[in-house]
C-alpha cells in the first residue's frame, strides 16, 4: 500500500474522467476525525484576476475519486455549470438625456 501526504496531494492537478475538464489543484482535505479517514478533496473556486475565491469552491467525495496518479487525480465528478449572467439592459449611448423630445 503506496501512502500519500496531504502536501503531495496539494500538487496534484485533478481532471474529470467523464470529459477531460481540468478543475483544479488540490487546496484543502476534509477527514472524518471519528472515523480516522480522509472524506473529500477540495478545490476553491477561482475569483477575479484568476486568485482563488472561496465562493465556487468544488468538493469531491472520497468516493467519486476514481485514480490518484503520480501528477494527477482522476474523478467521476463533472464541473460544476457556471452561474448563469443576470441579463443585460438596453445599450445606453453617451448622447442619451441629452435632447429630450
Amino acid at each position: 500500500m503506496r501512502c500519500c501526504s496531504v502536501s503531495e496531494l496539494k500538487s496534484k492537478e485533478v481532471i474529470s474522467e467523464k470529459n477531460g475538464c481540468r478543475l483544479g489543484y488540490v487546496n484543502d482535505v476534509e477527514i472524518d476525525l471519528q472515523e480516522g479517514r480522509l472524506t473529500a478533496i477540495l478545490i476553491w473556486g477561482r475569483g477575479r484576476f484568476g486568485f482563488a475565491s472561496r465562493g465556487c469552491d468544488i468538493r469531491i467525495c472520497w468516493e467519486d475519486i476514481a485514480v490518484i496518479g503520480e501528477d494527477t487525480i482522476l474523478v467521476r465528478a463533472l464541473p460544476p455549470a457556471p452561474p448563469p449572467k443576470p441579463p443585460k439592459g438596453p445599450k445606453k449611448s453617451v448622447l442619451d438625456g441629452l435632447f429630450q423630445y
